[in-house]
């Protein structure tokens, strides 16, 4: 215990010395749990006295001492209260940060968090890819029934929205197509522009899209809530891996529909297009596909199948590691969906962009 002892005439004029002995004790260490400040001797006070015994008292509580005063007066306690009330010393404005260091610390940061979202993503997809070779060599762990019902979910549910945009987005980039071609008397290649933009690009893109937007979300929020509910934890006490029970029947289902969309989305916006060369270009419906056939070959329509189960991988492996990833509230839940949607468009254009570019380097 530490008992400090004040007597005497306690003033602004005789407070210098008595002031650099207090400092000067503040500074050093003290061994001990609490400290007493004894008022009995004083004879006379006043607020210069008040603010330094209760700055002393601030010092000792830092030091983990519990203070206490001894032999207050009435006179005396109110100036320590108004000192403790209004001698508090007022909290030191922050430093205003530069704008360049704030730029550079938000790409810091962002930078950082792509970096651990990236590892955490290639950790995951290792774990899916071990999940479907412990499937491969033992079959019976595949559940069927959930493939199905995922495959009906994502692809013939989907069906009738892609058909509807595929075929109005065809009809509108034939339109476009041949105003513009027909300033060059080469209207008739519109039936070019709308093969090779759709099965190529356009098709698989836009259904992508759609899939991501509607099955994507969907996987998220399934997971989602079900890891908020603790069931994904029952499944674990049950011996049930959720790789195989939840993310394995997702990722083949949209593996297995997202080609089927495509082909179809390709069928329906080449009728879009054949429906308003048709109307414009008063072009017959077997010289229409004529030309479809004149256009295209066997690369046009195998190159965008061939990216659609790449696609098809992204967007399920994001809703369901997003899913994965909720913390257990309905906020939580809302925003890994609209996360897993960015994400999951955002790395489908990236993907299709970098095929673009190797076919074009390998000359397809």
């Amino acid at each position: 215990m530490l008992r400090l002892v004040a007597s005497g005439d306690w003033t602004i004029a005789h407070l210098n010395e008595v002031d650099g002995e207090l400092r000067a004790l503040g500074r050093g260490a003290i061994k001990a749990e609490r400290a007493i400040i004894d008022f009995s001797g004083i004879t006379r006070f006043d607020t210069s006295s008040a603010a330094v015994l209760d700055r002393m008292a601030r010092v000792f509580e830092e030091k983990g001492l519990r203070v206490e005063f001894e032999g207050v007066t009435e006179a005396q306690r109110r100036l320590l209260d108004k000192i403790e009330t209004y001698g508090k010393p007022e909290p030191s404005k922050p430093v205003p940060v530069p704008l360049h260091i704030q730029i550079l610390d938000r790409i810091g940061t962002t930078t950082r968090a792509m970096g651990e979202e990236a590892r955490g993503m290639l950790g995951f997809i290792g774990a899916v890819v071990s999940a479907f070779g412990r499937t491969l060599a033992s079959p019976r762990r595949f559940r069927f029934v959930p493939f199905v019902h995922h495959m009906e979910k994502s692809g013939f549910d989907a069906l009738p929205l892609v058909c509807l945009l595929t075929f109005l987005i065809g009809a509108v980039v034939a339109q476009q197509g041949a105003v513009q071609l027909r300033q060059f008397g080469a209207e008739v290649f519109t039936v070019n522009l709308i093969a090779i933009i759709f099965l190529r690009e356009v098709g698989l893109l836009l259904t992508a899209i759609i899939v991501a937007g509607r099955s994507g979300s969907a996987f998220t929020a399934e997971i989602g809530s079900m890891k908020m509910r603790e069931e994904i934890d029952a499944m674990r006490a049950l011996g049930l891996d959720p790789m195989d029970m939840l993310v394995i029947p997702r990722v083949a289902a949209l593996c297995v529909t997202l080609p089927l969309l495509t082909f179809v989305a390709d069928l329906m916006g080449l009728i879009g297009g054949g429906v308003v060369v048709y109307f414009m270009l008063d072009m017959s419906p077997g010289t229409y596909m004529t030309r479809v056939q004149e256009a295209v070959d066997f690369w046009t329509i195998a190159v965008g199948l061939i990216k659609a189960p790449f696609m098809a991988s992204v967007i399920a492996l994001v809703g369901c590691r997003a899913g994965l990833s909720v913390t257990g509230s309905a906020e939580s839940v809302g925003a890994m969906t609209t996360r897993s949607v960015v994400r999951s468009i955002f790395l489908v254009i990236i993907l299709d962009a970098l095929f673009a570019m190797f076919f074009t380097a390998v000359g397809i």
